[in-house]
């Protein structure tokens, strides 16, 4: 049996000679092959949704379901409909001891025939659909109650964390490559009955100062793609409130650095929250400098007074993003360079900070994130 979804998903799209998706029972986009943009047929207004959001909506599940996708035991077709800019679609039930585990779909253009006994195309892709059925049951045969102890190997100490990675251990064992995710709900908070994830993800909530937090562990079936991590977390958004966000940390293999991946999982999810070209899911992997910003605990006594006025707290940052160039800077604030030459002199007045020195500018400008991040 194959145990990587994403070879699998890849592997049918070959066998079959169209681009493929897979999705979970609840149309969760769990993996998806690449797609050719200069091809006709190979993208529709759902796939691209789909791909986007990592799901669908309630209206677009129900109208597939009307085809009786959710009961089929074999492949069926699904039909267009060019008003709403959907394509026909052979859908492949992912099935497993009598349960609809969830869906490859494929556009293929409507060429083959899916009750085509004779194709062996057909069959080997329907063979492949039985072995994700095998791997979607095994992840979600794994203990219902493992969110106890994952709360406790993420935030606990002493015994009580030493119990919980070892019941982890003996679920998941200690060699399966992992991330956390941390889920940050917008106002008013994570629902009271949220939805956990699915596909063999481990879901708990944690009390933090902002409100409860969601906390999911991810195995991995390969250490280098974390789509299927990031797929999790877009999902898991898309029923949360608006300013929402999600922080995926790196890999590690088993649970024993359970805690340091909640912490990275954690900085992620405030970095998207205050850095729009990071939102809303943020990786560890790409903060660059934030991730020594979000260690920070806040900005430095000294540039506090700087604070209070928006104006010149701006301008110092866009400077020093700038690589303390005056040119780009006026040019990005949209301000005659004099002008830039007297908010900087204030800046140096306020903060006691000589603009000139390495030393200084390094410290105001991780301040300035430091103070960014304090807010979320």
């Amino acid at each position: 049996m194959r145990d990587d979804l994403q070879e699998l998903v890849d592997e049918v799209s070959r066998v079959l000679a169209a681009p493929a998706t897979l999705e979970d029972a609840d149309f969760t986009l769990l993996a998806f092959c690449a797609h050719d943009d200069s091809t006709a047929g190979a993208m529709d207004a759902v796939r691209t949704r789909s791909i986007l959001t990592r799901g669908s909506p309630a209206p677009t599940r129900a109208w597939f379901e009307e085809f009786g996708i959710a009961s089929a035991e074999g492949p069926l077709r699904t039909p267009a409909d060019p008003v709403a800019g959907i394509l026909t679609r052979l859908v492949l039930p992912v099935r497993h001891a009598g349960r609809t585990r969830g869906y490859l779909w494929l556009l293929d253009d409507g060429r083959i025939d899916p009750d085509d006994d004779g194709d062996p195309a057909l069959a080997a892709a329907v063979e492949l659909a039985a072995d994700a059925g095998r791997l979607l049951a095994d992840r979600a045969a794994a203990p219902d109650d493992l969110g106890r102890p994952l709360s406790a190997a993420l935030t606990g100490t002493g015994n009580a964390r030493t119990r919980g990675v070892r019941e982890l251990t003996d679920a998941l064992g200690d060699a399966l490559p992992l991330v956390v995710v941390a889920l940050v709900a917008g106002p008013p908070g994570l629902p009271e009955r949220w939805r956990r994830p699915g596909a063999g993800a481990v879901a708990t909530v944690l009390d933090d100062p902002a409100g409860p937090v969601g906390a999911v562990l991810v195995p991995l079936t390969g250490s280098a793609d974390l789509r299927p991590a990031g797929a999790l977390a877009a999902a898991s958004l898309a029923g949360l409130p608006t300013g929402s966000t999600a922080g995926v940390s790196e890999v590690r293999e088993g649970v024993a650095d359970l805690a340091a991946q909640w912490g990275q999982a954690r900085a992620a999810a405030r970095v998207a929250g205050a850095v729009p070209q990071l939102s809303p899911v943020a990786h560890w992997a790409e903060l660059g400098a934030w991730r020594t910003a979000s260690a920070l605990t806040g900005p430095d006594p000294v540039v506090v007074p700087l604070l209070s006025d928006v104006a010149l707290a701006r301008t110092a940052e866009v400077f020093l993003d700038c690589a303390g160039s005056a040119s780009r800077a006026a040019a990005e604030l949209r301000v005659h360079r004099q002008t830039l030459y007297y908010r900087l002199a204030r800046i140096e007045e306020l903060t006691g900070l000589d603009l000139a020195d390495g030393g200084a500018r390094l410290l105001l400008h991780a301040s300035l994130r430091a103070a960014r991040l304090a807010a979320h």
